[in-house]
């Protein structure tokens, strides 16, 4: 974490004086972390993670900011987990209904093009068409697969991502985040204090956070397999059990008959 730069924190000045406690020194008017606390609180957010993963829920990763939107594009896609690196869209949390309906769009389109429908229309429609799913697949594309709201979101850096922050909050959605000296830690329930400007520091702790959550689907897929292996000795348990309860049915009426037959004849 030290080679990744991810102690250096922000002007004395600018600091959040909420972020105190993760704070360990000052150096040349520059704040520096603690990184004995980051590390314990990495390892707190990456055990929540790989249990919503084994558990078959999603996290959505959100960052927007030049040097980190192409790092945790890359990592969440590794992990088939959504994110936001684009443009944090209005309502995405709060009003998720109206972006689904979007996203139908957007798969409609390919539908056109997939069963020749697309190629019936005039040019210039061709050219709206192409053009709007271009748009809502820069923005929506990552999400496509999410018909849900999930279960928690993961963010880097809470100032510039605070209209996300906060539709978590109003939905009592949990947030993990990697938070600045700069930054007010109040609204994240599970902080990761570290530089969320440096690419080499967001790319450390969104790889520890990846792996957590893939070692959680790898144990959600043993977990699969040793169901699949044995529901078929379950279900001939079962079928064992019927078979028993039938056959002791069976010898019931069996005895009961010839004690009818006696009782007809007394009468």
């Amino acid at each position: 974490m030290l080679d990744a730069g991810a102690h250096f924190g922000h002007l004395a000045r600018k600091w959040n004086p909420k972020m105190a406690p993760y704070i360990f020194d000052q150096k040349n008017g520059i704040h520096i972390i603690d990184l004995h606390k980051s590390v314990v609180k990495i390892d707190e957010a990456a055990e929540m993670m790989k249990e919503l993963a084994r558990s078959g829920r999603k996290i959505l990763f959100v960052a927007t900011k030049k040097q980190a939107k192409d790092i945790v594009a890359e990592k969440a896609n590794a992990v088939n987990m959504p994110s936001v690196t684009e443009r944090w869209p209005g309502g995405m949390l709060t009003n998720f209904p109206t972006i689904r309906k979007a996203v139908k769009k957007m798969n409609t389109i390919d539908k056109m093009k997939e069963d020749g429908t697309f190629e019936k229309l005039a040019k210039r429609e061709r050219l709206q068409v192409d053009r709007q799913r271009a748009k809502l697949e820069k923005n929506l594309g990552s999400i496509k697969d999410m018909s849900r709201l999930p279960s928690a979101i993961f963010v880097v850096d809470v100032q510039k991502e605070a209209n996300a922050v906060k539709e978590a909050n109003r939905l009592n959605i949990p947030v993990i985040a990697m938070v600045d000296t700069c930054c007010d830690p109040t609204p994240i329930d599970y902080v990761i204090p570290a530089n969320d400007d440096a690419a080499k520091s967001i790319e450390l702790i969104t790889d520890v956070l990846c792996a957590a959550i893939q070692e959680g689907l790898n144990e959600r897929k043993l977990e699969k397999e040793k169901e699949a292996e044995a529901a078929p000795a379950q279900e001939q348990q079962a079928a064992g059990k019927k078979l028993r309860a039938r056959r002791g049915t069976k010898v019931e009426i069996e005895a009961e008959a010839p004690a009818a037959e006696e009782e007809a004849k007394a009468e």
